[in-house]
């Protein structure tokens, strides 16, 4: 049995309201609520983390460090382009992820076109919208598998 935990950024407790146009109908609740369900059914754990503080993903990250977590889901929401902070975060962590981002970044504004998050993640899963989680978790199962 493997944990996963799926980190969220800022404004995706929005999801489901805030621009439906680009980030879809679902709400986040209704994203973990998936996760979960398929992690139990492969018999893994499920945690998530939801925040538009920078600061507790950061300590989520910490914590994840030293609580057995075994592999990330993570969208930073906007953080994505900004925060070295997280970087530096993840990458002590040492734990593996995937990124993963409802809308196509490459396809916004130029300042979402960098990711400080890609080059050091197993995979990046962007543009698929809430499903983009679900293909991500079906990657992870596989790579704990390995």
């Amino acid at each position: 049995m493997a944990s996963i935990l799926a980190l969220h950024g800022p404004n995706l407790n929005l999801l489901g309201h805030r621009e439906p146009h680009i980030y879809g109908s679902d709400t986040l609740a209704d994203i973990n609520q998936r996760l979960a369900e398929q992690c139990a059914a492969a018999g893994h754990e499920f945690d998530s983390l939801q925040s538009n503080a920078e600061f507790e993903l950061i300590n989520r990250l910490h914590a994840a460090r030293e609580d057995g977590t075994d592999f990330m889901l993570v969208n930073f929401g906007g953080f994505t382009h900004t925060s070295i902070s997280l970087r530096d975060a993840i990458l002590a962590a040492e734990i593996p992820f995937i990124e993963v981002h409802l809308s196509n970044l490459h396809k916004r504004e130029s300042y979402r076109h960098k990711s400080y998050f890609a080059d050091i993640a197993v995979g990046s899963i962007v543009g698929l919208g809430a499903q983009g989680y679900e293909l991500a978790l079906q990657s992870a199962f596989k790579q704990l598998q390995k």
